[in-house]
């Protein structure tokens, strides 16, 4: 396993829409572990999907503390409940965090690393998690969704705040 290097804006592969996997093989497998490992690098990072690490597939790792973990494969969003105002981060987007809406509740499903489907009903951070890395699946980051950047604010090294 190996920790990857986080690809920042204005890296193109932030943009792009990711691909769909077709076969869960071995090398995907590989690739969920490292996405694991790099995601467990550093406190408080939430989430990570692939094209952060330049993979352009649509996989993601979710990881909220003291849950298990959960590993998406060909994630999307079926159903989005309620809104709320949120603060939210980015290791894509390193420094910063902004205020945005999020649903309160999200219905998910994809396939984990077995090939079965998975859905989550989830609401609060996972919810927040799961909307955030799948619109990174989809070419998007939070300050996409942001209604105005004037909410965007410098946080320094030592401030806690959770990346997403």
């Amino acid at each position: 396993m190996a920790v990857l290097t986080i690809r920042t804006l204005p890296d193109p592969i932030l943009r792009q829409k990711t691909k769909r996997v077709r076969t869960i093989d071995g090398s995907i497998k590989k690739m969920i572990a490292d996405m694991l490992e790099t995601l467990h690098a550093d406190p408080g990072r939430v989430g990570l999907s692939a094209n952060q690490v330049g993979i352009p597939l649509r996989m993601t790792v979710i990881g909220i503390p003291e849950q298990e973990d959960i590993i998406l494969i060909n994630p999307q969003i079926i159903r989005r409940k309620g809104r709320r105002l949120v603060n939210e981060g980015c290791l894509s987007i390193p420094g910063y965090v902004g205020e945005l809406y999020r649903a309160e509740t999200v219905t998910a499903k994809g396939l984990g690393l077995d090939g079965k489907e998975i859905r989550i009903k989830a609401e609060g951070l996972l919810a927040q998690a799961l909307e955030h890395e799948t619109d990174h699946l989809d070419g998007m980051v939070y300050i996409d969704r942001m209604e105005s950047m004037d909410s965007l604010r410098k946080i320094e090294p030592e401030d806690t705040g959770v990346e997403i």
